[in-house]
């Protein structure tokens, strides 16, 4: 199967970047198509500022974009997006297909004190669930935010619901691509399984004059840890391959989940 995913920054209100980006892949026979977070709205700071029906608004918009696009194009379209729940706002992962839409909503967030999400983002705060796993064709897509990459039980449901490829939408800045990337590698190798990342490209400018670059370096990574494609640091397109039969090869050589099973981890 192709897939596709793009880095960019945020858009506007207009649909035509998106529509020409879906346009080019759909040529290409992609299949599912990845966004980054905080493209569809402003960077979480910028948020913070604004009123919550406003955002709520854009989100909405941005939603209908989607749906049409999706129809239009015959593409399952994941977006992270900030919704109005809850008398607040939640941060989501929108699984957009021609259909239907459903929605994820992350788990754990970052809360770190120039980045807390967890205290803004009316997310709930209890035990963790199984994250989305859903079928595109015949094959099976996990789904994570990109904070979550970081906690092994999301990996774990992920194998022993024999997920093929983990999705990994995210805004990743401060000079952490290195790490970022030995992460994932790490975690597509040890699972078997294509891991497709989208990062968010840019900068943002705090109150302090700190600028947050954003820089790219959205990858495809194959079963065996090594990266595919890796972009640049600048608004592109990721075109690549899902292939089954090289996650079952991958699982049969190296043995992991078999090994996990005869002992009834798994």
């Amino acid at each position: 199967m192709i897939v596709a995913a793009l880095q960019s920054a945020s858009f506007g209100l207009s649909p035509n970047r998106l529509d020409y980006y879906l346009k080019v892949a759909r040529s290409k026979e992609a299949r599912l198509f990845l966004l980054p977070e905080y493209v569809l709205n402003r960077f979480f700071h910028e948020i913070k500022e604004a009123p919550i029906d406003m955002v709520a608004q854009q989100s909405a918009t941005q939603i209908g974009y989607l749906r049409d696009l999706a129809k239009k194009y015959d593409m399952v379209i994941v977006a992270p997006v900030v919704r109005k729940v809850r008398q607040g706002l939640a941060k989501s992962i929108a699984i957009v297909r021609p259909e239907k839409i459903s929605y994820y909503e992350q788990q754990i967030l970052i809360n770190y004190p120039h980045w807390n999400e967890e205290s803004f983002f009316a997310n709930e705060i209890k035990e963790i669930e199984n994250p989305p796993v859903f079928k595109v064709d015949d094959v099976r897509f996990g789904l994570l935010g990109g904070f979550e990459i970081h906690f092994d039980l999301f990996w774990q449901s992920f194998m022993r619901r024999d997920v093929e490829c983990v999705l990994v939408p995210s805004v990743s800045t401060f000079g952490s691509g290195d790490r970022w990337l030995e992460v994932l590698k790490t975690r597509a190798f040890v699972n078997n399984l294509y891991v497709l990342r989208a990062n968010r490209v840019g900068e943002y400018e705090d109150k302090n004059a700190l600028k947050w670059k954003f820089y790219g370096r959205s990858c495809s990574i194959l079963p065996n840890g090594r990266v595919s494609v890796e972009l640049g640091q600048s608004e592109e397109l990721l075109i690549d391959q899902v292939d089954k039969d090289e996650v079952k090869r991958c699982r049969r050589d190296w043995g992991f989940k078999s090994a996990l099973k005869k002992r009834g981890a798994i």
